[in-house]
């Protein structure tokens, strides 16, 4: 359950003559066992303010921590990681996209880390496009995340996530895409598809 964190006016965050009010989290929830802080809204370009080049942004003047490279048989220390994976599941594409790309970056670009992650990347992704209304782009973005995955060969489980569950969504998305959502306030999840990392599965 979500526990809206109190903001002093009732605006969105970035209608202030300009000026960022700024709050960094507009919910506190808990996922998986885990605390999660939500920003007060996930970007969607030429809709929002730019988290970090615009001074309204949600994160402007924020110091993003670099991650290290992930070990993928002790992904459960891997920070940036599991926030990928919770901004994921809480309909914050733009920002898991963003917290994955630097993880994998971390990791050199290349390798099974590096191909896991750029799939998760691809689908959080066709989640930007689904609020972009464009459906191609998510079917674009889900054909890719499906190429990556296949790049795993016969692995069933990575970084604790099933691989053929993951295997099928990115199917189903690029086979027919979710209803396109342009919507102003842009925090509710488009996915159905939840992301599940559980301890056991490497």
């Amino acid at each position: 359950m979500r526990r809206a964190c109190k903001q002093s006016a009732a605006r969105t965050p970035f209608e202030n003559s300009g000026r960022a009010t700024q709050p960094e989290i507009q919910a506190v929830t808990r996922h998986q066992g885990r605390k999660v802080c939500l920003p007060p809204y996930s970007y969607v370009p030429g809709r929002f303010p730019h988290p970090h080049s615009d001074p309204r942004g949600h994160s402007h003047g924020v110091t993003r921590e670099r991650p290290q490279a992930v070990d993928a048989r002790d992904w459960q220390t891997a920070r940036a990681y599991l926030r990928g994976v919770d901004l994921f599941n809480h309909g914050f594409y733009w920002e898991a996209h963003e917290a994955w790309e630097e993880l994998w970056l971390a990791c050199g670009r290349h390798g099974p880390a590096a191909t896991f992650l750029k799939a998760l990347i691809k689908l959080a992704a066709a989640g930007v496009k689904v609020r972009e209304e464009k459906s191609e782009g998510v079917r674009s973005h889900a054909r890719r995340a499906l190429a990556l995955l296949d790049q795993l060969g016969s692995t069933q489980q990575y970084m604790g996530i099933d691989v053929g569950e993951l295997i099928r969504f990115a199917r189903a998305l690029a086979e027919c895409p979710p209803p396109l959502l342009a919507v102003r306030e842009a925090t509710d999840p488009v996915f159905d598809f939840v992301l599940r990392p559980t301890e056991g599965r490497t």
